[in-house]
C-alpha cells in the first residue's frame, strides 16, 4: 500500500518537469475518457488525487504525482478527442512527445485501452510509437466491468488479436470492481 501520494505539478513543457532526483516514472497513456485518472486514483486508493470527469478531454497538462517519495505516476492528456481544436490537440501531442522522448527516468508506459471499445487506430499508433522509442509497455484494459462477464473473454481476445499480444501481456482492470489494481501496484513496487 502507498502511504504518501501527492500531486506535484501540472506541466506544459519539459522545463517544468519536476523530477530533479531522477526517480522512476510510470506514465499512463490512452485516449480521452479511457480512465487514466480513475485508474491512478484506484491504484493509490485516493479518490481525489487525479481529477476525473465524465467529459472527455479534462486532462490538458502532464500531471505528476509523487508516491511515497520513491517514484512518480504521470497522467498525460488523452488523445483522439475531436471536439478540442486542432491546435490544442497538436499541443497535447507535443507535450506527450517531449515527455516520452529521451526520458531516462521513464521506466514503464501503461497504455490504457477501453475493454468495450477495443484498441482504436490512435491506440495502435501510440503502441507502435512507444515500441519505436524503445519504451517498456504494459497494455491495460479499463472498465472491464462494463462488458459483463459473458462477453469479457470475447472482448479481450479481440484486443489481443488486434494488438498482437499474448494473454499474459494484457492486464485487465476495473476501478469499480477493483480487478487488476493489485497487479498494477505490484508492478510499481
Amino acid at each position: 500500500m502507498f502511504n504518501k501520494c501527492e500531486f506535484i505539478i501540472s506541466a506544459v513543457s519539459k522545463a517544468q518537469f519536476p523530477n530533479k532526483r531522477n526517480l522512476p516514472e510510470y506514465v499512463f497513456l490512452g485516449r480521452s475518457n479511457v480512465g487514466k485518472s480513475s485508474l491512478i486514483n484506484g491504484i493509490t486508493k485516493r479518490n481525489l488525487l487525479a481529477h476525473t470527469s465524465s467529459k472527455p478531454g479534462k486532462t490538458q497538462t502532464i500531471n505528476f504525482f509523487l508516491i511515497d517519495e520513491a517514484f512518480y505516476l504521470v497522467d498525460v492528456p488523452g488523445y483522439g478527442y475531436a471536439i478540442q481544436s486542432m491546435e490544442k490537440r497538436q499541443n497535447f501531442g507535443k507535450y506527450i512527445e517531449d515527455y516520452l522522448k529521451n526520458n531516462p527516468n521513464l521506466k514503464l508506459a501503461f497504455l490504457l485501452v477501453d475493454t468495450k471499445v477495443g484498441p482504436t487506430a490512435d491506440d495502435l499508433l501510440m503502441y507502435d510509437y512507444l515500441k519505436y522509442l524503445g519504451i517498456k509497455i504494459k497494455v491495460v484494459t479499463t472498465k472491464a466491468d462494463k462488458v459483463g462477464k459473458t462477453l469479457l473473454f470475447r472482448h479481450l481476445k479481440k484486443i489481443r488479436e488486434k494488438m498482437q499480444l499474448e494473454e499474459a501481456e494484457l492486464i485487465i482492470t476495473s476501478t469499480q470492481t477493483k480487478i487488476g489494481l493489485d497487479i498494477l501496484r505490484k508492478l510499481l513496487k
